[in-house]
């Protein structure tokens, strides 16, 4: 992956480095803290296994929880309901490491397309969530709308099947000239993109993502199709050697308060280092 190409003297990696590994509440969280304070936005990873038992044993779980409360506590499916609590605590936690405030003083609701969001203190924070087998992944954004979306990086996928239900016919093109393992692979990144930048929108998976193009430059970095000031930024990387994580940036026209996304950086600086 070329690394050519700088915003203020940082290489493209260096803008849009691999999720931050956070192992539980405690942390470490300092990552999480500078990214933020460099440019706006972090990306964290863990696992189930990793938070479960902390989640169980906080006392002030019912608090952490607020809103999701009621409905961990009548979810009909253990399985479901602890997976609700780990990963409201994951989201939580990874929203008072940005804005350095106690976890439990946030109130984090969902608007009626599911998308999470923090009311009140924070309300300036996007967030998203995304998880799949064991992995749970968080972004955080003050610089402006995040998307993240994972799949096991080995997960075999119908390509002729989904192919009109994923692809652009310009995207369709391009993959079907691709070696079938070559094309699994590029096809279940682009998936991953797509989901990425429709999460950031708040649709879901309600857009159509046949009707949403992406393309690749030379140097292998995702843009979106029709992008000419390269208002969105997107990357995909390798986690834990086992998944896929993408993410989908904007970069707002007034960033929110407190965000210094790539200071001085041009539309096309901006943009992140692609697929991995």
């Amino acid at each position: 992956m070329s690394a050519t190409g700088a915003a203020h003297g940082r290489t493209l990696e260096e803008a849009f480095p691999p999720p931050c590994p956070v192992p539980g509440p405690d942390g470490p969280w300092e990552e999480v803290q500078e990214r933020i304070e460099r440019t706006g936005r972090a990306v964290v990873h863990t696992t189930w296994g990793q938070w479960l038992t902390p989640t169980l044993l906080d006392p002030g779980l019912r608090t952490l929880l607020g809103r999701d409360w009621p409905r961990y506590r009548q979810h009909p499916v253990p399985s479901g309901r602890l997976s609700l609590a780990v990963s409201r605590m994951v989201l939580k936690h990874t929203a008072a490491a940005a804005l350095q405030v106690p976890a439990d003083r946030l109130d984090l609701t969902h608007l009626p397309g599911g998308r999470p969001v923090l009311r009140g203190l924070g309300a300036d924070l996007r967030v998203s969530l995304t998880h799949t087998e064991e992995l749970i992944v968080v972004g955080v954004s003050r610089a402006g709308r995040v998307g993240v979306d994972a799949e096991p990086a080995g997960r075999r996928i119908s390509w002729e099947r989904l192919r009109d239900r994923v692809c652009t016919a310009a995207e369709a093109d391009m993959l079907a000239a691709l070696p079938e393992e070559q094309r699994t692979d590029r096809f279940l990144r682009l998936w991953t993109v797509k989901e990425a930048y429709t999460k950031a929108l708040g649709h879901g998976m309600r857009r159509r993502f046949s009707a949403v193009g992406f393309e690749w430059d030379a140097a292998g970095a995702t843009r979106l199709t029709g992008d000419t000031d390269g208002e969105w930024a997107f990357a995909t990387h390798l986690v834990d050697g086992r998944f896929l994580v993408s993410e989908a940036h904007h970069r707002d026209a007034v960033p929110a308060a407190g965000a210094t996304p790539a200071a001085g950086a041009t539309p096309a600086q901006w943009r992140g280092p692609g697929q991995r």
